[in-house]
């Protein structure tokens, strides 16, 4: 029976999520953090063998994790967790005694929890437990990595009980001929054939059509595998799912026969245009048939992967084969809009380019998309590390919603891939899946993309801030709506232009080393003081502990802890002294106001939702365009707009007066210039950001010149499930 001091050192599930955490957001793979232990090593003092001590344990995660406060009872945990590994294991080695753990068993279980590529998890393993490096893994040391993956998949929140038979099963097809040894290529072909292994190491599976994409899932209702038709049995009904068609399965039925995931393409030019239903099993019951009108049983029914009619699977025959996409028909792009062509095939009509690779699918055709009629298909970027978790759950939903290559994850190569496979469109739209830096990064791919029509952008907000989706109406937070709903909001928008703007920072010492500037693009804001000086502060923060700040709630708190101290040390006080500002070549007035902060201003929200240049109650507002304005009475007549080709100019004189706009109490700052061009000079290094990117810059002179315009939708209302702040 477990004393009360064992349980102290067992790992939690809540432990677990944190460790997880700290992986996702690590820079560092646990392979490269390990050499550290070998032979010219900061660490080899620590190591003993093939173990190493609790010192060399805890200096590892440090470097590992990128964390110089790694919490020390959940390190003492993960360290007797090992020990306790081992020594539960078929050999006991002598070193567990003295306070060490396995190198190979610390090294094998953090790459598992890293993102990667399974055929090298499977190499690395490999070579981490083929010892005397003979080419060759014994049938004890096959037991010692199957040991640790079981680990592993354990805190994952895999039902062990269930997984253990599967991986028994697998090592049985490795070892093909009985020798109890295996060899590299062995492995790694055994182990690319076992899907729930591949769900273990990562979710990495091959891109190709009409295959699966699993994730490890536990149903709160009863479900059915379609491959056994049995129930999900166990405390968290507990299977593997499709991200493209829910098809849903015991993780040891997913390596048997079952129907195909939907078809993403066609294979020859005679499909194009040819829109069919693509039937699926699906998850029908208590739906109508929309052929007998009966209600579906479990097992019983089919769903079209498009326009999502459902039928009897006896009944599908009966019916049309004619689909047109349904409720999102403007949205998707189906799958007889995009033709697998021979990349040589030069009747295409389409220039390929350099990078003509990225539209390469698994089974070497070139997929080229084709006009469909009265449509303007969806493109979907998704930031999957916005918004803590709600990037991946929303890159989920839009998967099944639409067609799998319409929606692109921007951790696996950014936007160009995407961009590259419209390019043959003239009529689409984006929409971006992010904050307002994700939004950026689009826009400044679609300008370096050299479109001849460039697509219009719609925001759907993760994360905090998001001031520019509030200006456009999408709101400041995405909270969990039907996305059915953004997308009728999408298709209800209007074309917007809005400005943007380039910055050149010189510096008056070019050796002066300040951080780099993040961005020369504008698009929202930018600016100098007070306010930046906050954002440096919670940056270097969210990067030295980026486990901390995967909630919205808790950002915003740790906003206004570090505000508060902004509040008593007035780090930016008498900031006229340290800056002089022109606009159009004419100065700036500042030695009349006490202020702590200046902010350059395209959009009329900052700070996640305060109008710094506030509203023009006046109805003798300034009608004719002018070049420049400093004089304080014409000033007030001056409205802002994100398409006049001009930025605002105002001043901030403490952080209480930025909490005062913000709430309400105070309707605006000062104003002080409205102009088509503006030039900073800066004598003492000084806090600044663009976008709400951060960064500490020495002396400089900064201009500010418009450099074009982006076609940006405005949704027509309030956007349900998105909050104004």
């Amino acid at each position: 029976m477990a004393t009360e001091s064992d349980l102290e050192n067992e790992i939690s599930p809540v432990d677990f999520i944190q460790l997880q955490e700290y992986i996702e957001y690590s820079r560092i793979k646990a392979k490269d953090a390990m050499k550290e232990f070998h032979a010219g090593g900061k660490l080899v003092h620590h190591r003993f063998g093939d173990h190493i001590d609790a010192t060399g344990f805890s200096l590892f995660l440090k470097n590992y994790l990128e964390v110089e406060d790694f919490p020390a009872d959940l390190c003492q945990r993960l360290y007797l967790y090992f020990q306790r590994s081992e020594q539960a294991g078929p050999e006991q080695s002598l070193h567990t005694k003295d306070g060490c753990v396995s190198l190979k068993a610390v090294s094998c279980y953090f790459s598992i929890l890293e993102d990667g590529n399974p055929r090298e998890k499977l190499e690395y393993t490999f070579k981490l437990y083929d010892k005397d490096d003979n080419g060759l893994l014994d049938s004890k040391e096959v037991d010692k990595i199957v040991t640790q993956m079981m680990q592993a998949a354990e805190y994952l929140g895999w039902d062990v009980t269930e997984l253990k038979p599967v991986l028994r099963d697998m090592l049985k097809a490795i070892d093909i001929d009985s020798s109890g040894t295996v060899t590299q290529q062995e492995w790694i072909q055994g182990g690319l054939n076992n899907i729930p292994l591949l769900v273990l190491l990562g979710l990495k599976v091959a891109d190709k059509d009409g295959q699966h994409v699993w994730r490890l899932k536990n149903f709160n209702r009863p479900t059915y595998c379609f491959v056994c038709q049995n129930m999900m049995l166990g405390l968290r009904k507990q299977g593997l799912s499709c991200n493209f068609c829910k098809y849903t399965v015991h993780s040891s039925c997913a390596n048997k026969n079952h129907t195909p995931c939907v078809r993403t393409f066609v294979r020859c030019k005679s499909e194009i245009g040819c829109s069919v239903h693509d039937w699926i099993s699906a998850d029908c019951e208590s739906n109508k048939c929309e052929i007998c009108h009966k209600k579906i049983k479990i097992l019983t029914g089919k769903s079209c992967a498009w326009c999502h009619h459902m039928r009897h699977s006896d009944c599908v025959p009966r019916g049309s084969s004619h689909c047109d996409c349904g409720l999102l028909q403007h949205h998707i792009l189906p799958p007889w809009a995009i033709c697998a062509m021979d990349p040589v095939d030069s009747s295409s009509g389409c220039s390929l380019g350099e990078n003509y690779l990225v539209n390469i699918n698994s089974d070497g055709h070139f997929l080229q998309i084709f006009p469909v009629k009265d449509a303007h298909p969806l493109l979907v970027f998704v930031n999957p590390k916005s918004g803590g978790k709600q990037g991946k759950r929303v890159l989920r939903k839009f998967q099944y919603l639409l067609n799998p290559r319409q929606v692109y994850n921007l951790d696996n190569g950014g936007p160009n891939p995407g961009l590259q496979f419209f390019q043959s469109l003239h009529k689409y739209r984006v929409l971006v899946c992010g904050g307002d830096g994700t939004v950026g990064w689009i826009l400044d791919a679609i300008d370096k993309a050299d479109m001849v029509i460039h697509p219009a952008v719609a925001i759907l907000p993760l994360g905090t801030g998001n001031d520019l989706a509030r200006c456009l109406h999408w709101g400041g937070g995405y909270e969990g709506t039907d996305l059915t709903e953004i997308m009728k909001q999408i298709e209800e928008s209007t074309l917007v232009q809005m400005d943007r703007w380039s910055l050149l920072v010189i510096p008056a010492d070019m050796a002066d080393e300040g951080d780099p500037v993040p961005n020369d693009i504008i698009n929202n804001y930018f600016s100098v003081g007070v306010d930046a000086s906050i954002a440096h502060q919670f940056h270097v923060m969210r990067e030295k502990h980026p486990q901390k700040f995967n909630s919205r709630a808790r950002n915003k708190l740790r906003y206004f802890q570090l505000a508060t101290s902004e509040t008593i040390s007035a780090s930016c006080r008498n900031l006229k002294e340290c800056l002089t500002i022109e606009c159009c070549g004419v100065p700036v007035e500042l030695s009349r106001l006490s202020l702590e902060g200046i902010a350059v201003l395209n959009i009329p929200s900052m700070h996640g939702g305060s109008n710094l240049w506030g509203e023009t109650k006046s109805t003798e507002k300034l009608k004719k365009w002018q070049e420049v304005t400093v004089d304080p009475d014409a000033l007030e007549m001056c409205s802002q707009d994100m398409n006049d080709k001009l930025l605002e100019v105002v001043g901030l004189e403490s952080v209480v007066e930025m909490g005062q706009i913000y709430t309400g109490l105070k309707n605006k700052a000062h104003r002080l210039a409205q102009a088509a061009h503006i030039t900073i000079r800066t004598y003492k290094t000084l806090p600044m950001q663009i976008d709400g990117e951060p960064w500490m810059q020495p002396p400089c002179t900064m201009h500010i010149t418009h450099k074009n315009q982006a076609n940006m939708l405005m949704a027509p209302a309030k956007l349900l499930g998105c909050f104004p702040k």
